[in-house]
């Protein structure tokens, strides 16, 4: 299969899109993965510590179907999209700041509530500019590019984080909020001129509100079971992925006994695979098709994330390490390009609502099912304090999801792999 060569307003487009991705990515890596290490000081509970983060995906239920389809019908003189990451990026900053004061369960619920809701009204809207801007064919590069600017700001959280979290509770969140609000000001510089230029597709008519979002998807989903073997799948990638970042710090820290300062370094460098791996997985995603590639990884990633559960020795995680940075690489980038040639047109932001809702689900179970597991099976994995059993959550959901894998791949891999 041919690979086009990208034309130059396009690689400017992406390179512009990506960086309110790398504030977003180093804002909620922030989160996800301090907010548990801060609570550990004053909550004994990893099931509460999971159910603060699974506060994303609570919201991520029904909040991206409302403002996703909000962005398709506004209009205003900066466009549809552009206005709810103007308004959402100072509540994100500040309930970010914050969160590195609150010492109790209650101040620290209100905070990652505050910033969980701005994170959506602006992330939906921004990422609906995709399908917007971006041809369907080069839509797997898009994503590739993406994912490394994602990678940099999630690698950025977790080494800068964890160096400055052995300083203090509150340093990561102060620095991530500056660096946040300061990234998002400097997209906003460059996107406002533009912003007249934005191609949207007019929407359809529809009633308003939640029941009719809701009733819109339900409709889209007994039409096109592709869909629903989509939802599944993402949704088990995102469970993964969320008890991966909530408790992997913890299992360094308290599991294997290392420093904040070491365990930032190991954490940060297995990240840094993940920018080589978007960049290859988006190559390989648009020459093999995207539904083969993701079918061809998922065994490999599932099964590697179960190791670390059995076995701590170096010389054994060190090459399963590579599989996983390489399969954390491949699911950050395709599943949001697997989609893409799925949405009819004028449905871009109703689809991205979409694209979260099935992340929503994962990321409430995640979290919740790894702080479960930490606690029910604390004593066979007592070497490490239990946490090595989220590992079983991590590896066990990316298994679950190669038969929906399957069943995407032959409802709509022609369409996906645009054969």
């Amino acid at each position: 299969m041919s690979v086009r060569a990208l034309e130059s307003s396009e690689k400017r487009t992406l390179a512009i899109l990506g960086l309110p991705t790398a504030a977003l990515a180093l804002a909620i890596t922030v989160v996800s993965t301090y907010v548990p290490v801060v609570a550990e000081g004053f909550l004994d509970s990893s099931i509460v510590i999971g159910a603060l983060i699974a506060i994303e995906g609570l919201l991520a239920l029904w909040l991206p179907l409302v403002v996703g389809r909000w962005s398709d019908r506004l209009r205003t003189p900066l466009g549809g999209r552009l206005p709810f990451l103007l308004a959402a990026t100072p509540f994100a900053a500040i309930s970010l700041a914050l969160m590195g004061f609150a010492g109790a369960l209650l101040p620290m619920a209100i905070a990652v509530s505050v910033f969980f809701v701005a994170y959506f009204v602006a992330y939906e809207p921004y990422r609906a500019l995709y399908p917007d801007l971006i041809p369907d064919d080069i839509a797997a590069r898009a994503q590739s590019t993406q994912a490394v600017w994602r990678g940099a700001g999630t690698g950025a959280a977790l080494i800068g984080g964890g160096l400055l979290v052995a300083w203090g509770d509150a340093a990561p969140f102060v620095a991530g909020a500056i660096l946040f609000a300061g990234a998002m000001a400097l997209y906003a510089a460059v996107a406002v001129p533009r912003a007249r230029a934005e191609r949207q597709e007019p929407a359809p008519a529809a009633g308003d509100g939640l029941l009719s979002e809701a009733g819109t998807i339900t409709a889209v989903l007994r039409g096109q079971p592709e869909l629903r073997a989509f939802l599944a799948a993402n949704a088990l990638w995102e469970a993964s992925l969320g008890a991966l970042k909530t408790f992997v710090f913890l299992f360094v820290v308290v599991g294997l006994g290392y420093s904040r300062e070491a365990t930032a370094g190991i954490i940060g460098g297995v990240a840094l695979l993940i920018l080589p791996a978007a960049v290859l997985s988006g190559w390989l995603a648009d020459r093999h098709g995207r539904a083969r590639v993701m079918s061809w990884v998922l065994p490999f990633y599932g099964v590697g994330l179960l190791v670390p559960a059995f076995t701590q020795h170096v010389a054994i995680l060190v090459p399963v390490m590579l599989v996983i940075g390489f399969g954390g690489g491949l699911v950050m980038t395709l599943p949001y390009a697997l989609l893409q040639p799925l949405m009819p047109p004028g449905q871009h932001g109703l689809l991205t609502g979409f694209y979260s809702l099935s992340r929503g689900i994962g990321t409430a179970l995640g979290p919740l099912l790894a702080g479960i597991a930490i606690e029910v099976l604390h004593d066979p994995f007592g070497s490490t304090r239990g946490y090595a059993a989220m590992w079983l959550v991590c590896g066990g959901t990316v298994l679950a999801s190669v038969p929906a894998m399957a069943a995407l791949r032959r409802l709509a891999g022609a369409r996906i792999d645009g054969r």
